[in-house]
């Protein structure tokens, strides 16, 4: 028997692939997609993954911060940035979490990171998956 209990599913309809559009059911996300690096107007999956991840891991820091008894600094940021990448086997990714936490001790904010790169849902689903590092900067 499982204790996995399901909080939220994202239900996402995509017409035409990367020359498409994006839409969630409840409307909050209403796309254009674009080949990356093409001049057309909207975003492509890897700038999505990017956010995702980084808004993910942030939330994952401030609750490894609030078991610490202490909150975020307010300057906190993630630079994400994500490879598409092609080679023998096909296409691929490599992924990079670059994480500023301004005012907090170096130690103390290494911790953090670690913690979250443990507990983050999408650091957990690329574990072993793709080249991934996340980096205090």
């Amino acid at each position: 028997m499982s204790d996995i209990k399901t909080l939220y599913t994202a239900h996402v309809h995509v017409t035409g692939g990367r020359e498409g559009a994006a839409r969630s059911s409840d409307g909050r996300l209403d796309i254009a997609l674009a080949v990356p690096g093409s001049p057309g107007a909207g975003t492509n999956p890897e700038q999505l993954f990017a956010a995702g991840w980084s808004a993910c891991f942030e939330g994952a820091m401030a609750i490894a911060a609030k078991g610490k008894g202490m909150t975020l600094p307010t300057g906190l940021a993630i630079d994400a940035e994500v490879d598409l990448c092609h080679g023998e086997d096909g296409y691929s990714l490599a992924a990079r979490l670059n994480v500023s936490v301004p005012g907090v001790e170096l130690e103390v904010a290494r911790q953090l990171i670690e913690a979250a790169h443990r507990t983050c849902p999408y650091s957990k689903a690329i574990k072993g998956n793709i080249d991934a590092v996340v980096r205090l900067v």
